[in-house]
């Protein structure tokens, strides 16, 4: 796919004019994912010092510049992912902010397959310099190793801060697939070319179709693709440990980790078109047509395989890779070569600590849902509050959703500007 779209894009390229690419002024940020601290990063693009003036597109061309817009891409997709997560009343919510109840596929199911990706673009970013300087191999195992286990750890303390139950404890999840993703991907990519990546991501890929479809599943058979009666399902039943999200199945399991790492793979191969020698133009051109290109794969391949954010079915991870891939080439064009960045503002200040944001948007419930007395919580007060002056309960519903948005931006803009920034 890539190379399809780099014979296309060299072509699309030379079509687009030479601009100048407008910079905005908010002094040092240090928004990337994998690397939150106050020192200069050691890795292409990490921080840089904003300017007003425009720059030429020679500078466009360096692997190093940093990209506004990947930091506001971020902060977008926490942003949704805060929002879908905590509408005022479930009940009574726009059903594009709902997950699509099994096959099919809502804005909400992008959000996580669009972090996934973003992981993978990072990936590539954090590491390319490194290897370029043989920096020692032992070294940059160490840290995936302990940053997947921190990231895994945080996820199943959030669970243990709802009920502090062990015998009934969740080991999977949201931070836990990412966690097992960035540590798969970022060994992948110490160790083989994008073209082997790619091949790895379409193997995992097939490889989970056939299991789904063709494997014989003990009472069930093979082909079930229902809730709790499918590979994914009874292969997670005996090796996730605790308890199931879904009782007999689990979204975040272990089993459709596997076709997860593929949504990481193509977050790499994004990133390699970011590092290359290309000027913006060309890599904005490369990332419309192969992201385009997986879209269709994506699409053709529900014919066969439906898209199902649950299952993380494989078509899903081509349909929603490629609309991130086509997302960003957008962004690009818009934020890093148009100049159009007054508005980022807000989501690289969310993006500059995602983890953070994420875990304070999971704990804040707690108290907002508090009932100080039999069904009045800080939520619900806020709702009712807004229906009795006759909103819709679906625009109430969203205006809590916003609401809680604001409140956790709160703590992560006072990190940004105390320079405070979660390292994983």
């Amino acid at each position: 796919m890539l190379r399809a779209a780099e014979r296309l894009g060299m072509n699309a390229g030379k079509l687009l004019p030479n601009l100048g690419m407008k910079r905005i002024k908010h002094g040092r940020i240090f928004p990337h994912l994998w690397n939150f601290s106050g020192h200069q990063a050691d890795y292409p693009g990490e921080t840089h010092l904003l300017e007003e003036n425009p720059q030429p597109l020679s500078t466009l061309n360096a692997p190093s510049k940093r990209l506004i817009s990947l930091d506001a891409f971020r902060g977008l997709t926490i942003a949704g992912m805060i929002i879908v997560n905590t509408p005022g009343d479930y009940a009574h919510t726009f059903a594009p902010l709902l997950h699509a109840e099994w096959s099919g596929l809502t804005p909400t199911d992008l959000v996580f397959p669009f972090f996934l990706f973003i992981v993978g673009v990072s990936i590539v970013l954090a590491f390319t310099k490194k290897l370029e300087t043989n920096a020692p191999k032992g070294e940059m195992y160490l840290k995936i190793l302990f940053r997947t286990l921190k990231i895994f750890g945080l996820g199943v303390l959030i669970y243990f801060v709802y009920d502090f139950d062990f015998a009934n404890m969740r080991i999977v999840g949201v931070l836990q697939r990412i966690a097992l993703v960035f540590g798969i991907c970022s060994v992948m990519f110490l160790n083989t070319n994008w073209k082997t990546q790619a091949w790895i991501g379409a193997a995992c890929l097939l490889l989970y179709w056939a299991l789904m479809y063709w494997f014989p599943v003990p009472e069930i058979g093979a082909g079930m693709l229902e809730p709790g009666q499918n590979f994914a399902a009874w292969l997670d039943s005996y090796i996730v440990p605790g308890r199931m999200y879904r009782v007999t199945w689990d979204p975040e399991g272990f089993a459709s980790t596997l076709p997860a790492i593929g949504t990481g793979v193509l977050g790499m191969l994004a990133g390699k078109v970011l590092v290359s020698e290309s000027d913006r133009y060309r890599q904005v051109a490369l990332l419309f047509v192969g992201g385009f290109v997986a879209f269709l794969i994506g699409s053709a391949w529900n014919w066969v395989f439906p898209i199902n954010k649950h299952l993380w079915t494989s078509s899903y991870v081509m349909y929603a890779g490629g609309t991130a891939a086509m997302t960003l080439a957008t962004m690009i064009w818009l934020v890093d070569i148009k100049g159009v960045s007054k508005w980022t503002h807000f989501a690289i200040v969310l993006g500059s600590n995602a983890i953070a944001a994420y875990t304070i948007s999971e704990i804040l419930p707690i108290f907002f849902g508090w009932e100080w007395s039999e069904g009045s919580s800080i939520r619900t007060a806020f709702v009712n509050g807004l229906e009795s002056t006759g909103l819709l309960p679906e625009l109430a519903s969203l205006a809590y959703a916003l609401f809680f948005l604001g409140v956790c931006y709160i703590p992560v803009w006072v990190m940004w500007k105390r320079k405070i920034f979660l390292k994983l």
